[in-house]
């Protein structure tokens, strides 16, 4: 059996554990420089707004109909995600984080000693008390299925009649809840599929459950459309991946919250983001030995024509330094910056990425390997980041004008405090 914990509007979600004012008020958290509607609480949800709409299209209504918009607060979100996925670490046999508010659950063997629908029950009520996160639990014989007991678990607990928990396991269940969902809700369709199956007749997942495997094969991709007819069938084709292979490459990107035009703010943007990647690399134990850069103005505007360009720059010896990666940054910035345009992004991208330590071969003209000074300075650096919040200590490339709020930091007017990473901004309690 396989479950699938998913925190409900994740994002909306997390600023009303600290704000509880928000509880029963339409909420939506804004995208990068308070752009678009990227999360919705379910009363948002209810005033018929749809996800991704420019929230100035939007603002006056919603406003006037008690809404209440949020700047993203990705360090918030981040920090609850790894409180919610640590927790179902501790209680299930192996854990597949599938995205920042998804998990799947290996809950094989577990039905033999509990009663699952009450373990799930308990284990949804145990996030709520330790994070403040709601979630639904469903659980079913197959990863596909229960993506599909989830989503119906969802839909009965926003009606009253359920308890936010759906175990599928026997074949009438199943069937129930196949004819319950559309096609184009089952995991691993997508919008051209679900065009294809509605020519053919196919409107439920228990009609497309009932297809043959040949018709699968031909329109629904091969054999990827095979498995997931068996997995609706109850014949699980995939289990749990506990995600423990390296990563192949990483990016650290962002809008800035104006246009610039000076090399020296670009340069101080591109200098946080390699400050940025070299403390993930030093956190999963990686280094890099490629890295590009890339720069974009606006692609809506025409005069000046958009431009975009980037530069890939092969290290010397893979390193996970923050000092080495902004100093090839700013030398790969130097190569493809143009002066007199408007931009409005840049960022870098980390690849060949390999554990640091590992034997390594450098050119014989490279620059003298990472010392252990260096790599004592780069511990002591994360860990007063770790201890003071993230940016406390930064190289002088990524510092502003004292005073003054950093030309390339995003608009972020309505972001909430960083109420479980700083220390200024913990949750102050009054009595």
């Amino acid at each position: 059996m396989f479950g699938l914990v998913d925190c409900n509007n994740f994002y909306a979600s997390c600023e009303r554990v600290f704000r509880p004012e928000l509880e029963g008020r339409p909420v939506v958290v804004l995208s990068n420089n308070d752009g678009c509607v990227v999360a919705r609480s379910q009363e948002a949800k209810a005033l018929g707004l749809k996800m991704g709409v420019p929230y100035f299209q939007v603002k006056a209504e919603f406003e006037q109909r008690g809404g209440v918009a949020c700047s993203s607060n990705y360090e918030l979100y981040g920090d609850m995600s790894r409180r919610v996925m640590w927790y179902l670490q501790q209680v299930a046999p192996a854990v597949e984080i599938y995205s920042v508010d998804e998990a799947f659950l290996d809950l094989h063997g577990m039905q033999r000693h509990y009663n699952l629908a009450g373990w799930a029950g308990d284990v949804r009520g145990a996030v709520r008390q330790r994070t403040g996160i709601p979630v639904c639990v469903g659980v079913a014989p197959t990863k596909t299925l229960a993506k599909l007991a989830n989503r119906l678990a969802k839909v009965d607990s926003l009606a009253k009649v359920g308890s936010g928990v759906l175990v599928l396991d026997d074949e009438e269940q199943r069937r129930e809840a196949l004819a319950r969902v559309a096609v184009e809700d089952v995991w691993g369709v997508g919008y051209r599929s679900a065009a294809k199956l509605y020519t053919a007749g196919i409107r439920t997942a228990a009609q497309l459950a009932g297809v043959g495997d040949a018709w699968a094969r031909k329109n629904l991709g091969g054999v990827v459309g095979a498995r997931m007819l068996h997995e609706l069938r109850g014949f699980p084709c995939s289990g749990v991946t506990v995600e423990d292979e390296a990563r192949k490459s990483m990016c650290c990107s962002r809008s800035f919250g104006q246009v610039l035009t000076r090399m020296e703010d670009v340069t101080g943007a591109v200098a946080t983001h390699a400050a940025r990647a070299g403390e993930k690399l030093r956190a999963q134990g990686m280094a890099a030995r490629m890295l590009t850069v890339f720069i974009e103005t606006s692609r809506y505007g025409n005069v000046p024509p958009p431009y975009s360009f980037s530069t890939q720059l092969t290290l010397p010896t893979a390193t996970d330094d923050t000092l080495t990666l902004t100093s090839w940054a700013r030398r790969g910035l130097e190569r493809i910056w143009r002066p007199g345009l408007r931009y409005v992004k840049a960022g870098m991208m980390l690849d060949g990425l390999e554990r640091a330590g590992a034997d390594q071969q450098a050119s014989l003209f490279a620059e003298v390997a990472r010392t252990p000074a260096r790599a004592k300075l780069m511990g002591t650096l994360d860990a007063l980041n770790g201890k003071f919040g993230a940016g406390a200590v930064r190289v002088g490339t990524a510092v502003g004008t004292a005073g003054r709020p950093e030309p390339w930091g995003m608009r972020r007017g309505a972001k909430s405090p960083a109420f479980t990473t700083k220390w200024g901004e913990l949750w102050q309690v009054r009595c």
